[in-house]
């Protein structure tokens, strides 16, 4: 188990690892709910929003047509969402890696060290990821990763389309320097 205390994983070891859970994933749900269930998350925060909006207006959440189709509750895929929080936090712990920091190095080189502007451009830009996630209809781990499970077409376009989004825009943010 060195490769659990090393600094930064393999790759191929991560890549085998979200293979397993994936399997892991449909299987379990196969035994248990007698449906199977793949990777995503992009459900959850709809969720949460949800379970928030309820405890101001319920009456509001049950007239909510999404909802009637995609019950508000806490269910395996909130516990998945929860469980990435925590196995980052573990693995940052176990490479050593784990430091408190209101604005990284990378946002400060490019714009600056203001964490409000900073704590603005990640709520932007999650926002933007999220109301893309739902327009598609799933998030990169649901499209992505289950879809490419699933050797889906629609799956594979999809994360051609997140990869190349996600190039374009780290070029735009950041540019490039040297080559790197």
């Amino acid at each position: 188990m060195k490769w659990l205390s090393q600094k930064t994983w393999s790759p191929y070891v991560a890549g085998a690892l979200v293979g397993v859970l994936a399997l892991c994933s449909v299987a379990i749900t196969m035994k248990v709910l007698e449906k199977p269930k793949f990777l995503g998350a992009s459900t959850t925060f709809v969720r949460a929003a949800g379970l928030l909006e309820e405890k101001i207006d319920s009456e509001r959440v049950l007239q909510n047509e999404y909802y009637q189709k995609t019950k508000v509750k806490v269910d395996w895929q909130m516990l998945f969402v929860f469980g990435i929080f925590v196995g980052a936090l573990l693995s940052s712990r176990f490479g050593k890696t784990f430091r408190l920091e209101v604005v990284p190095a990378i946002w400060k080189e490019r714009f600056g060290s203001c964490p409000i502007c900073r704590g603005i451009g990640a709520f932007i830009g999650g926002a933007i990821a999220l109301f893309g996630a739902r327009l598609a209809g799933g998030c990169p781990s649901g499209h992505g990763l289950s879809g490419m499970m699933q050797l889906s077409v629609s799956g594979m376009l999809a994360m051609m389309g997140f990869m190349a989004g996600g190039i374009v825009t780290a070029h735009l943010l950041y540019g490039t320097k040297g080559g790197k």
